[in-house]
């Protein structure tokens, strides 16, 4: 994931996901891999940005709420989300945040 994420014009939503991981691979590459690929299906779905330096950072784009809702009910990244308590991260944090303006070049 090296591309800033074409977002339509606000409102829109955003799931921040900030996280330290744990020692080791133990699949998390190919199920993070599986998670955009996922996520990139789902109904309301605008993009993704991810970056890791210690500390890991994955923000998604959303339409609305209902998205962002069905997508943690989604049964394969409920699987995923127990992976990660049980052995992908030392700690984590999710925010969802609401996009009202955004501006670049």
């Amino acid at each position: 994931m090296s591309n800033i994420a074409k977002t339509p014009a606000p409102p829109y939503y955003a799931v921040i996901f900030t996280s330290y991981r744990t020692e080791g691979d133990n699949g998390y590459d190919e199920m993070a891999s599986r998670m955009v690929q996922l996520a990139s299906a789902q109904p309301g779905f605008l993009g993704v940005e991810s970056a890791r330096e210690g500390m890991g950072i994955t923000v998604s784009y959303w339409t609305d709420l209902d998205s962002i809702k069905a997508w943690k009910r989604n049964a394969e990244h409920q699987e995923a989300q127990r992976n990660g308590r049980a052995e992908w991260y030392s700690s984590f944090r999710v925010r969802i945040s609401k996009v009202e303006r955004e501006y670049g070049f």
